[in-house]
């Protein structure tokens, strides 16, 4: 089934709220609200204490792997992922097709589309029927998972000749349009259609099942592989297996239900200056190209972070680690994102807030990417391992010895599912007093925050004022002092405020963060009395 929709640039507009639906796999599902992201700074640790996602399944044996065979470097990197993933060498598959990005809809099916049809059906991976009007229907699908390794074309270009088969039923903004990404297109594989014009509605949009549980459609959940280079795309591979054994350490700046948040409601992304370390988890909108703190130099993800920016192009090119977002997000250390290779429109582009909560639930990366997206044939793309997930573990990571950087958040961990049953003041008093004995800076952060949030100013900057005590790097430290300002503003002490400011300018080293402290002190201080305009004589 193709869709209509009014036209909605991703450019200018932000996502409307769709409304509520029962999960089209079958399940029921009720939606948390939409997710709209920054101007929004979540400083957060995420406590999962339940997890529904399957953690038995032979995922390898669902999953091929798709290189190029006219790039040099792309079956390196298909045996490479096949081996840490263990997957059969029998599923790595290796196509003849051009080297571009970019290719037209006739490459897209001479070259991608019917050689991988007949793999399938070579292969037995699935089973098709013909009906007696001579259409084909797959009855049993065992691949559910594909990932396109770097080398394999990135969108299929628009054509103006007719394509049999197709009907643009009068055009408009996106019946009228049959460019799409080639792994968004490559997802309905299965359906073997002619329609290439507009997009088909995904039957696992706002699933909640495994999709080796999902009989409604042969959807094939595929993302790739890629960055701007090749070692990009094998650090992608080992940090993601690397956090599912370990854990997915450090902040998110998000905005979402469950998750501690301090909002800021400017227009803007974040600045150039903000101190955004340990990123876990990022999502954000609106900026046309890699802006703010991640163009910081060395600014760099923790391994295995999954970040995503909304932007109506942020996936037309993998190829240059500074244009759009996929590919500088990867670049930066990211080991998963979302993009775009053409306008989208903003309704239609992924759901951030369900893409987190079903990682959050233990769903792979690529069921999740689906399960947020709301069309088929479109022009989104996801870029990481389809396998990978973050969470699937959490609460019960068997890492006694968590990287150095880790060791404050895996303390929290533990003490968050200790005591997930007492009451939110009751928890954050004893979070408190553990973390002061501890010398816990992130867990002070975050529970000065949840105090801020709940407009208990004073101990909220009592909280802050202990973390930036504990923290020893300077961008923390000026972080935690931009927060207590903003306590302080908040509770109608805008002169505590600048005295703070000022005094850490006086001792603190110059930092790039440091200039917004100085906007902190410009926009408090007294500001001098006009000159008086009254002539004299």
């Amino acid at each position: 089934m193709k869709i209509s929709i009014r036209r909605c640039s991703c450019r200018r507009h932000r996502r409307q709220n769709a409304k509520d639906s029962a999960a089209s796999d079958g399940g029921s599902y009720n939606r948390p609200s939409r997710l709209y992201v920054p101007r929004i700074l979540a400083f957060v640790f995420v406590f999962l204490l339940r997890i529904d996602a399957h953690a038995a399944e032979n995922l390898p044996a669902q999953t091929i792997v798709v290189f190029n065979t006219a790039v040099p470097d792309s079956e390196a990197l298909a045996k490479f992922y096949a081996d840490k993933r263990a997957i059969a060498d029998d599923h790595l598959v290796g196509l003849d097709c051009p080297s571009g990005e970019e290719i037209s809809r006739e490459q897209y099916d001479t070259t991608v589309a019917e050689p991988l049809r007949k793999t399938f059906e070579e292969r037995q991976w699935w089973h098709v029927h013909e009906t007696p009007d001579g259409d084909k229907r797959v009855q049993t699908l065992g691949i559910h998972f594909v990932a396109l390794i770097r080398g394999m074309p990135l969108k299929i270009r628009p054509t103006a000749t007719p394509y049999p088969g197709d009907s643009p039923a009068g055009g408009g903004p996106v019946q009228g349009r049959n460019e799409a990404s080639v792994d968004s297109e490559l997802s309905t594989l299965g359906f073997f259609t002619r329609q290439i014009s507009g997009a088909v509605t995904n039957p696992y949009f706002q699933g909640f099942r495994p999709i080796g549980q999902v009989t409604a459609a042969p959807i094939l959940l595929v993302t790739r592989l890629d960055a701007p280079e090749s070692a990009t795309v094998r650090q992608m591979i080992t940090d993601a297996i690397e956090a599912e054994k370990n854990g997915l350490w450090g902040r998110a700046f998000v905005d979402g239900d469950g998750v501690p948040v301090l909002f800021d409601d400017s227009p803007a992304i974040f600045s150039d200056a903000f101190p955004m370390s340990d990123c876990a988890l990022y999502y954000g909108w609106y900026a046309g190209s890699v802006a703010g703190p991640f163009n910081q130099p060395g600014f760099k993800f923790v391994p295995g972070a999954i970040a995503a920016h909304i932007h109506s192009y942020s996936a037309t090119t993998l190829r240059d680690k500074n244009s759009g977002w996929a590919g500088p997000l990867v670049s930066r250390g990211a080991a998963a994102t979302v993009g775009n290779v053409y306008e989208p429109y903003l309704e239609l582009t992924a759901h951030l807030d369900i893409l987190n909560d079903r990682l959050l639930h233990g769903f792979t990366f690529a069921e999740s990417v689906f399960m947020s997206s709301r069309v088929l044939s479109w022009m989104g793309v996801a870029l990481g391992d389809p396998l990978y997930r973050p969470y699937l573990n959490w609460t019960q990571i068997d890492s006694k010895n968590p990287p150095k950087f880790a060791a404050g958040w895996r303390a929290y961990h533990d003490f968050a599912i200790k005591n997930s049953k007492l009451e939110p003041s009751d928890y954050r008093t004893q979070a408190r007093v553990v973390a002061a004995r501890t010398r816990n800076a992130a867990m002070l952060e975050d529970i000065g925050l949840m105090e801020m949030r709940d407009v208990k100013f004073s101990t909220a900057i009592a909280t802050l004022e202990q973390a930036r005590g504990a923290y020893s790097k300077r961008d923390d430290i000026i972080r935690c002092v931009l927060e207590e300002c903003d306590a302080f503003i908040k509770s109608g002490k805008p002169n505590r405020a600048l005295d703070l400011a000022r005094k850490v300018l006086r001792i603190l080293p110059e930092s790039p963060a440091l200039k917004l402290l100085y906007k902190v002190e410009s926009d408090l201080a007294p500001k001098p009395a006009p000159p008086d305009a009254t002539p004299h004589y």
